[in-house]
């Protein structure tokens, strides 16, 4: 019985090599010269951090972290961005996280999206991802395409194609 997998993965080999080129970027751009800019990346929490002088810094430096994930292919929907928080020292600070797997919440509503189809197409949540199984391939397609269509909020990857 022909099958796939629904899930949201991130390459976190991908994150760092754009957080490095952050942390490049603000060491040379002529209006980061001076500052106290810092960007760094806690792997094992999934969290991206940001210190810098003032909030006009703080925008420049996302919007050129935002560039490079898209670059290396990940969405900027897989980035939950945290609250400008006042920090020491005159400085802001922001934790963006980065966001892999499917909760549950999401998990409820791909299945709830792929029985409104009235298809003979089944879903099953699995810890973090979605197995959609179904007789045909066709029906199957079909819900890759429904899913790309609705706006979940996160990205969406269709993996483990079986026949």
């Amino acid at each position: 019985m022909p099958s796939f997998d629904v899930v949201n993965e991130v390459d976190m080999q991908e994150v760092d090599n754009a957080v490095n080129m952050t942390k490049k970027m603000t060491t040379t751009r002529y209006d980061f010269r001076g500052s106290k800019s810092e960007v760094s990346l806690d792997r094992k929490a999934g969290v991206i951090r940001i210190l810098t002088e003032d909030n006009m810094k703080l925008k420049a430096i996302e919007g050129e972290l935002s560039t490079n994930l898209s670059k290396r292919g990940i969405s900027p929907r897989a980035l939950d961005m945290g609250k400008v928080e006042n920090a020491s020292g005159d400085m802001v600070r922001r934790e963006i996280r980065v966001v892999a797997g499917i909760d549950a919440e999401k998990a409820r509503e791909i299945v709830k999206l792929v029985k409104g189809m009235k298809s003979k197409v089944q879903a099953k949540i699995m810890d973090e991802q979605v197995r959609v199984t179904g007789k045909k391939r066709d029906d199957l397609q079909a819900v890759i395409a429904l899913l790309k269509e609705a706006d979940l909020g996160i990205p969406l990857q269709y993996v483990n194609m079986r026949d």
